[in-house]
């Protein structure tokens, strides 16, 4: 049986939900189609700052913002950079002013699950073939048998969208950058070096071409990113299955790092592998009736600009408002959200693809001190 929805929306991340729930307050509803089977079904991990000129704007739109403001980490803009050797350049306490207040990506998802009406979000419905079925309706078949049409089809699916290619050849490739994600659960008690080396908020390590991002989390432990220059098959050399040994191939990359630096991967409680891919900057599609790309789905980057879920959730905001201005003209609402969409994805884009650049190159560590601080530290190119 096939249903038919006058919109459709495919992903239930971060994007996606916004997207829903703004339509919402508008008074228009639109199902979430979801791979997963269940809201539980993965954690979400990950501390992610939420900038006013964007993420707060959507959920202000979607009616949000004090309930945000309830989950926000307090101590999470904190934030401190150090060099291979363990020197501290730059440290910030979090005083409350600042605009990029830190959350747990999964409350934040939460929340946004929270606010729709029940059955919104449609689980374990993964994609198997999405088509044009002419004057800008489509049909989206999934791994079930079960199949739905739409008059409006919005891809808020991810890196590896299913919907782009209705809309651009383009698919994201390999920034040249792959990540060790580590975990060290109850760090006060379990791991106290590692706890006051990281501090209250966010953590960034640069030197000799590499780099260790961290976080704390509002469960207590640290989240980890260890950013090395690899091949794209490097990976895949490793068995991440086998703790140990994982630990011993990324810590080989790490030899010229403190022991406290090394720490943050030697003594961690997990250890999983992540290649850091991106779209090419600017991309873009010519209008295609009845359908449109919000989120990663559209402009997937690397995370050196710390904008990819402010982005979505923006994404979706203003393509839910777009929506509501354009009432019974669905190819005005999405002429006029693109329009918007393409130039700030492309400089966001850029941003992120330069500051990849920036922190890995044989000046990061002075780069980014002269970032936050205005001044280079004399002979600190790491």
């Amino acid at each position: 049986m096939t249903n038919h929805h006058p919109i459709a929306i495919l992903g239930g991340g971060l994007g996606g939900l916004t997207a829903a729930r703004v339509l919402h307050v508008q008074g228009i509803d639109a199902p979430v189609f979801e791979r997963e089977p269940s809201a539980s079904a993965r954690t979400q991990g990950g501390m992610l700052d939420i900038h006013e000129e964007n993420g707060q704007k959507a959920l202000e739109a979607a009616g949000l913002t004090e309930e945000f403001r309830a989950i926000v980490h307090v101590g999470g803009q904190a934030m401190r950079l150090l060099g291979p050797d363990g020197t501290v350049h730059v440290a910030e306490d979090d005083d409350g002013s600042g605009g990029r207040p830190e959350v747990d990506r999964g409350d934040l998802r939460e929340l946004l699950l929270g606010s729709l009406p029940d059955g919104t979000v449609q689980w374990g419905h993964k994609v198997v073939d999405v088509r044009a079925l002419g004057t800008g309706r489509h049909e989206v078949r999934f791994a079930d048998g079960s199949a739905i049409t739409t008059d409006l089809l919005i891809g808020a699916d991810g890196a590896w969208s299913r919907v782009r290619p209705l809309l651009s050849d383009a698919a994201p490739v390999y920034t040249g950058i792959s990540f060790a994600e580590t975990d060290l659960f109850g760090a006060d008690t379990r791991h106290p070096r590692s706890a006051a080396l990281v501090g209250s908020g966010f953590f960034l390590c640069l030197g000799h071409e590499r780099g260790i991002l961290a976080h704390r989390e509002t469960d207590g432990s640290l989240h980890v990113y260890t950013a090395l220059k690899a091949d794209e098959g490097w990976l895949d050399t490793i068995d991440f299955a086998d703790h140990t040994a994982a630990k011993a191939a990324v810590l080989s990359h790490l030899e010229a790092f403190s022991d406290d630096l090394r720490a943050l991967v030697a003594d961690a409680d997990t250890i999983v592998p992540r290649r850091i891919h991106a779209l090419p900057v600017g991309h873009a599609w010519d209008r295609v009736p009845g359908v449109t790309l919000l989120g990663d789905a559209a402009h997937v980057m690397s995370p050196f600009a710390g904008e990819g879920a402010n982005l979505a959730m923006f994404d979706g905001a203003e393509l839910a408002l777009a929506i509501a201005a354009h009432p019974g003209d669905t190819e005005a609402a999405l002429a006029a959200y693109e329009a918007a969409l393409f130039p700030r994805s492309a400089e966001i884009a850029r941003e992120s693809a330069d500051s990849l650049e920036s922190m890995f190159g044989p000046d990061g560590l002075a780069d980014t001190i002269a970032f936050f601080t205005g001044v280079a530290a004399p002979g600190q190119s790491g």
